[in-house]
């Protein structure tokens, strides 16, 4: 009902204002809720961010440095369990890969794959070979110039030892300062997700 002004009441304004902010409520919660959801499905299945914490894949990326990695170039995973779903190809050689840490699941590592499986890894005075020849890199940094003997520890001297079907062997390019493969065994090829050849976006803060 209008008054003799041709306005609306104050009652009948309040009224008809509520509906409104109401709807307005309800468009920013429904706003809020897809872009929750769409960035879960992002760092699910597109790509996720890191942060490098430590020194051990010196030069090629610093402690600090920020990664975004691609989540689906080795296939289409299912979230927490990385069952994959749709496979679109294996983690090759050079590669750099964040992976899940065999002995604590819940921590994701990063290194470079050495070697995939059938392949016959071996170092020897901290000379790389896989399948009997040497593996030429200018990626790996050396800055002990002391040899550990194999029978101390694995650092310099390891193998042969053949990489088992689903896994894959892994290194820190900072060599002489890097827990991998050497020390704690395989990496599971099936939680890999690419951080190089093309798959990631690097920064420094």
């Amino acid at each position: 009902m209008k008054d003799i002004t041709g306005t609306m009441k104050p009652q009948k304004a309040a009224e008809a204002e509520e509906p409104r902010k109401k709807s307005r409520l309800r468009e920013n919660i429904e706003a809020i809720l897809v872009a929750v959801v769409l960035a879960l499905f992002i760092r699910a299945f597109v790509v996720q961010a890191f942060k490098i914490p430590s020194g051990s894949m010196k030069d090629t990326l610093l402690i600090g440095d920020h990664i975004l990695v691609n989540k689906f170039i080795y296939g289409v995973k299912m979230p927490f369990i990385n069952k994959t779903l749709i496979p679109i190809k294996d983690p090759q050689r050079g590669d750099i890969i964040v992976f899940r840490y065999p002995g604590e699941p819940d921590k994701d590592f990063i290194k470079r794959v050495i070697a995939v499986e059938g392949d016959t890894i071996e170092i020897r005075n901290k000379h790389v070979y896989v399948n009997h020849k040497p593996v030429k890199s200018d990626y790996a940094r050396y800055t002990d110039p002391h040899i550990i003997p194999g029978a101390i520890q694995p650092r310099d001297n390891f193998g042969p030892v053949t990489v088992p079907e689903g896994h894959l062997f892994v290194m820190g390019d900072n060599r002489d300062h890097s827990y991998d493969s050497r020390f704690w065994g395989f990496a599971t090829g099936t939680t890999a997700t690419t951080a190089g050849s093309g798959g990631s976006w690097i920064w420094t803060l």
